[in-house]
């Protein structure tokens, strides 16, 4: 499993704020609706469902909301750099600035807990963030994700 399986380019985005957690979760469903065709209120509605669980603001500024979702056929991601960083209750309690979303299809199982893994992974290397945080397009946000994953692998 490789991010640029997960994650495609049009699916990287810089948005200035979001207001609330709600609103971000609305703004992510939107996201992969038009990449991925999922329905966006389904997609909000399945991250608040997963949130309500427990915070996946895992912190140093970066959360990783998931959720399940019927009708995907495999699991896809989102990214966000949020230039004013959001308060997203993360455990660390410091606010948020980098999002990275996973959608996977109901049954995913095992595969879903792979992404998450390897987004995990990726997330927690703080080299990789310092660089997401230095770049505002999304093209190379994109590259900084996927291209670090094949290097680490090399």
């Amino acid at each position: 499993m490789e991010l640029s399986n997960i994650l495609l380019p049009e699916a990287v985005r810089v948005i200035g704020q979001a207001t609330s957690k709600k609103r971000l979760f609305q703004q992510l469903g939107e996201i992969v609706s038009s990449v991925h065709g999922i329905d966006a209120g389904n997609a909000a509605k399945a991250l608040q469902d997963r949130e309500n669980l427990g915070p996946t603001g895992v912190g140093h500024g970066v959360a990783l909301p998931h959720a399940r979702i019927a009708g995907l056929q495999s699991v896809v991601g989102t990214f966000l750099r949020i230039e004013k960083p959001l308060n997203f209750d993360a455990v660390d309690r410091q606010p948020v600035d980098l999002v990275f979303t996973l959608f996977a299809p109901l049954d995913s199982g095992v595969e879903h807990l792979k992404a998450l893994a390897l987004v995990s992974r990726t997330m927690r290397d703080s080299a990789i963030c310092a660089k997401l945080r230095a770049n505002t397009d999304p093209a190379t946000l994109h590259t900084l994700l996927t291209d670090t994953q094949a290097s680490q692998a090399a």
